[in-house]
């Protein structure tokens, strides 16, 4: 089990929320390997074209823009599938082949062997729910959290940053942070991910994460 690392208010957690959304963005579209900057991405938040920026590129960050502002939002939902849904719906929207549905047909992940099975909305809703009624910290089911919805692939698209909102959803709920990446980070983090994939053994990333990817308010 993974400690919490903040304790924090609910006042905190949204101040948190909305300081450091920008650098959840940018994590998103870090682990999509797209080639843009933090100062770019940073720009285009604050609704600024960039030149040299591809349209794809803008568009996935005014999406994953629009997940965070729908996760603050609705900051007294429930978290649920519907909610996970919902998420997906912003993030992969004009990306993907349907978004904030589950995935109906069969994809593959790049770079790994590993072919997740179609998802069942039976079991994604048992298998979130035994995540958050697991009764572990905040932390240990946020860190669950996004490895069952990476490798689920529940969407056609976006799994990857629906599961890093989600999982920071999770934290920010309880006090204990939100999750995010940085540049320094990228490359292992892939890494990982890629031997996650392949293993289904999800202790190594999840320690990874745990000592990495966790921000809060030192207070």
């Amino acid at each position: 089990m993974f400690k919490d690392k903040f304790r924090l208010t609910r006042e905190q957690s949204v101040f948190l929320a909305k300081k450091k959304w920008d650098e959840n963005v940018y994590c998103g579209m870090r682990m999509e390997k797209r080639a843009v900057t933090f100062p770019q991405t940073k720009t285009i938040l604050d609704g600024v074209n960039v030149p040299g920026v591809s349209l794809d590129d803008i568009q996935a960050i005014l999406n994953m823009r629009d997940a965070w502002r729908y996760l603050i939002r609705s900051w007294n939902e429930p978290l649920t599938l519907d909610y996970v849904c919902a998420l997906n719906g912003f993030i992969a929207r004009g990306e993907a082949l349907e978004w904030g549905k589950l995935r109906t047909g069969r994809v593959g992940i790049s770079g790994t062997e590993y072919a997740p099975p179609i998802p069942v909305e039976e079991n994604a809703r048992r298998e979130l729910a035994n995540i958050l009624e697991s009764g572990f910290t905040a932390t240990d089911k946020a860190l669950s959290a996004f490895c069952w919805g990476a490798r689920s692939q529940l969407f056609w698209g976006g799994n990857k940053r629906t599961s890093l909102v989600l999982s920071s959803k999770i934290l920010l709920d309880a006090g204990a942070g939100m999750l995010t990446l940085t540049d320094k980070y990228i490359e292992r983090f892939n890494e990982l991910l890629a031997s996650f994939y392949d293993t289904g053994r999800n202790n190594d990333l999840m320690e990874f994460l745990y000592e990495n990817a966790i921000m809060g308010i030192e207070l």
